[in-house]
């Protein structure tokens, strides 16, 4: 890839993460939350996020009305650019905590694999969740999988 494509790919995403933060924004007005929006991008993806206090509604229970929004999200950036996103929305650092639970699960469950011998199925996850345990998965020199169907799909970690 070339530097102009680089820096074409890099304006795609920026207007991705505008279109998805004036879309956001409006969510908010029309519920009548407080919250400002920070935008950025992170490797191939627009990352949009949502900080401010009494956001938890917007969470949901194990964030699922958080995985709504970020599709409706997504469909609105879609509309207006035609183009599929890989856009990321986060409302009150919920995915950055979510992330680190699911860092120090996945270490966890590596170490007690590695003890045991035995593969160790883990409760259904999102695709987001499901991506970090394999990643500490494989940074601890074990194998996982996922298995399962949407949206009951977890991981499964086997000894190396």
């Amino acid at each position: 890839m070339s530097q102009a494509d680089t820096e074409v790919n890099v304006q795609d995403l920026e207007q991705e993460g505008e279109i998805a933060a004036d879309y956001v924004e409006g969510l908010l007005d029309i519920g009548d939350f407080d919250g400002d929006i920070d935008m950025d991008v992170e490797g191939e993806r627009a990352m949009v996020a949502v900080v401010g206090a009494a956001l938890d509604e917007l969470v949901g229970k194990r964030g699922e009305v958080l995985e709504a929004l970020q599709e409706l999200t997504r469909l609105a950036v879609h509309r207006k650019t035609g183009n599929r996103t890989r856009l990321m929305l986060d409302i009150g650092g919920y995915r950055e905590r979510r992330r680190a639970e699911l860092t120090k699960l996945g270490e966890d469950v590596a170490s007690e694999v590695a003890r045991t011998g035995e593969p160790k199925p883990l409760a259904p996850m999102t695709p987001f969740e499901r991506k970090i345990v394999h990643d500490a998965i494989a940074a601890a020199a074990l194998r996982s999988e996922s298995e399962g169907e949407e949206p009951n799909r977890y991981v499964v970690v086997f000894p190396s």
